[in-house]
């Protein structure tokens, strides 16, 4: 069983997102979170991640990216940080206008993000995205129970 907090920290390099995907599918095994809900954390936050490896760490393996996973009363929370300068998210343009964005790739993880997850926070000058998923199925009391019952269960109804 894993904790209610967990941290996952590498370098800043682009083929380290892979380990992001383990660590939320760990997560999402221990809270039995279904696919719907996997695929929208696990896609909000590697876009966290590419975006503090790209333009938090500008891809300097000698910084570090760390994500935080916490089970809060209001949902799920992962905070990514970077080790970079920091951004304002007020000044990311929107994707989907092409007036004011004519690449259309600007701004498109911070878009994604806002929409796949519940609420996002910028902390630390930028450096720190908040991301929270409020799954309302979650009970983690009851979660832990209904573990420890399935554990005894079988323990109890062990097939030699």
């Amino acid at each position: 069983m894993l904790p209610d907090k967990l941290q996952l920290e590498f370098t800043s390099l682009p083929e380290n997102i892979h380990l992001v995907e383990k660590f939320v599918e760990d997560i999402c095994d221990q809270f039995n979170i279904n696919n719907t809900y996997f695929g929208n954390i696990l896609i909000a936050l590697t876009e966290a991640v590419n975006n503090a490896i790209e333009h938090g760490n500008k891809k300097d393996p000698s910084k570090k990216v760390t994500v935080l996973f916490e089970s809060k009363a209001e949902g799920l929370s992962f905070t990514v940080c970077d080790e970079g300068f920091g951004f304002d998210p007020n000044a990311v343009p929107d994707p989907t206008d092409l007036k004011n964005n004519p690449e259309n790739y600007k701004g498109r993880g911070i878009f994604l993000i806002k929409h796949l997850s519940d609420k996002i926070n910028f902390k630390d000058g930028g450096r720190k995205t908040e991301i929270i998923f409020r799954i309302a199925s979650i009970n983690n009391e009851l979660a832990c129970e209904r573990i420890k019952q399935l554990k005894l269960y079988s323990a109890q109804n062990k097939v030699n």
